[in-house]
C-alpha cells in the first residue's frame, strides 16, 4: 500500500479539465471527466508523448501524437497504435483537495 499525496485542489478541475503534476518522480495526469476524478500516468505508453497536451474524448484521454485513446478507469488503450495500458492510481478527495495514492 502506498502513501497519499496531495495533487491539486478539486475546484481547479472543472468537468473535462486536466492537470499535470509530478509526485515523487511520477508524472501524473489528474482529470475530471463526467464529474469523476481520475489519476493516471501522464506519459503515453506508445511514444512517450505528454497526455496533458492531448484532450479528453469519448471515455478517455487522447494522445496528441498518434491519437490513441486511453480509458481513464482502467488505463487500457482503446485503439492502436498504443497497446500497453497506463498505470491507474487511487484518488480521494478531502476538504476540496485531491490526493493520489503513490
Amino acid at each position: 500500500m502506498g502513501k497519499w499525496v496531495k495533487a491539486c485542489a478539486q475546484d481547479q478541475l472543472k468537468n473535462t479539465d486536466m492537470c499535470s503534476v509530478d509526485i515523487e518522480e511520477k508524472k501524473l495526469l489528474i482529470t475530471n471527466f463526467g464529474g469523476k476524478i481520475y489519476a493516471t500516468d501522464r506519459i503515453c505508453t506508445h511514444a512517450e508523448a505528454d497526455l496533458s497536451t492531448g484532450f479528453l474524448s469519448g471515455d478517455g484521454v487522447r494522445c496528441p501524437l498518434h491519437l490513441s485513446v486511453f480509458n481513464l478507469e482502467n488505463g487500457q488503450p482503446q485503439n492502436l497504435p498504443a497497446e500497453v495500458a497506463l498505470k491507474i492510481y487511487n484518488v480521494k478527495i478531502d476538504h476540496n483537495e485531491i490526493y493520489v495514492e503513490v
